[in-house]
């Protein structure tokens, strides 16, 4: 007797384990996709470690004014940098980085439960798949690597002779995720060229058309431009890196001063959120949009005025809710996971 009754036990546990694993195989990036669109009230969160998502929050609010395909959407700028002295591509490890970010996620999750999370940061998207989050979230998640290599591939199928720079941190160049997607599609490694711009990103938010910005992106795109030799006529130059996009007028400027025209410059920033109203959907009469920033780290009046300034152009009410941000002291754990030594 006790025999059947553990067999039985068995037998429920083992059919619940299957259904867990068929409902989870069977609960595709899609599937997420058009239970989100099914809402007719939702939050959208975007996260960077900074402030350079700003900019696919704002184009998505104004865009999902536009359409009206949603009662209201709240937006929600999840800033997941987590101190200002340290950041992600600062780290001992690509572990510490996943575990801080999986923490963030979790924070993200819990705290504020999104319908829809867009990672607006080429550093985080090429980490995200490794996440513990990744595997178990219910949450449909879109990252700005995916993008970035659409619009790569797009321009070199275009173009059979060019090669294109990709200027990005220090992370998103050493984890190489552009150049293994590129080359998965039938790109030449020796047509992906990758340069990485430390310190360039504190230089934006703080002043996106400076003179020490600029002076700071001439520094790099020289550099670049030199490791690719004589052979320059047909280059496409790609800003892998949200908060890059702030600055593209210096990034033209300076490419003019060093004697070369790109065929374009690539920005895949305002073209995250294309997935978003590209399918025809339902038209509203009205919608309510509404917008915060949450951040753990303190953002100075430098900052805000800088990024404000470009955001208020583009998106009145996201520059607002950059100014009257909400400061969160534990917005998420990360210390237990980083080694200090520092």
């Amino acid at each position: 007797m006790r025999q059947k009754i553990m067999f039985f036990i068995w037998l429920c546990i083992g059919g619940l384990i299957c259904c867990s694993l068929a409902e989870n195989q069977s609960d595709s990036d899609g599937d997420k996709i058009e239970r989100f669109f099914e809402k007719k009230d939702v939050t959208i969160a975007v996260m960077d470690s900074g402030l350079g998502g700003l900019s696919i929050m704002a184009d998505a609010m104004e865009r999902m004014r536009e359409t009206k395909i949603f009662a209201s959407v709240h937006f929600l700028f999840f800033n997941a940098l987590f101190s200002n002295e340290s950041g992600y591509n600062s780290l001992h490890n690509r572990e510490e980085k996943i575990l801080v970010f999986n923490s963030a996620l979790n924070s993200l999750e819990v705290q504020y439960k999104p319908d829809l999370i867009l990672i607006g940061c080429n550093t985080l998207s090429a980490l995200y798949k490794d996440t513990p989050f990744s595997r178990q979230t219910r949450i449909p998640v879109k990252g700005i690597i995916e993008t970035g290599v659409a619009l790569i591939a797009e321009n070199l199928k275009a173009c059979p002779d060019a090669k294109v720079i990709l200027f990005g941190t220090q992370t998103t160049v050493d984890e190489r995720i552009f150049k293994k997607e590129l080359t998965k599609k039938g790109f030449l490694k020796e047509r992906i060229l990758s340069h990485a711009c430390p310190d360039l990103v504190p230089y934006i938010e703080k002043g996106y058309d400076s003179d020490e910005t600029e002076m700071l992106i001439y520094a790099y795109a020289d550099e670049a431009l030199q490791q690719m030799g004589k052979q320059r006529s047909a280059v496409y130059v790609s800003l892998n890196c949200t908060h890059y996009g702030y600055s593209l007028g210096l990034w033209k400027k300076v490419f003019r001063n060093l004697g070369m025209e790109p065929l374009d410059f690539l920005n895949p920033n305002l073209r995250m959120n294309d997935f978003l109203f590209n399918t025809p959907r339902r038209k509203l009469r009205g919608s309510q949009i509404s917008a915060d920033v949450v951040s753990m780290v303190s953002i100075d009046k430098q900052r805000i005025g800088s990024i404000g300034r470009w955001l208020k152009a583009l998106s009145p009410q996201t520059a607002a809710a950059l100014e009257n941000y909400t400061y969160i002291e534990n917005l998420f754990e990360w210390k237990k996971f980083v080694t200090q030594t520092r």
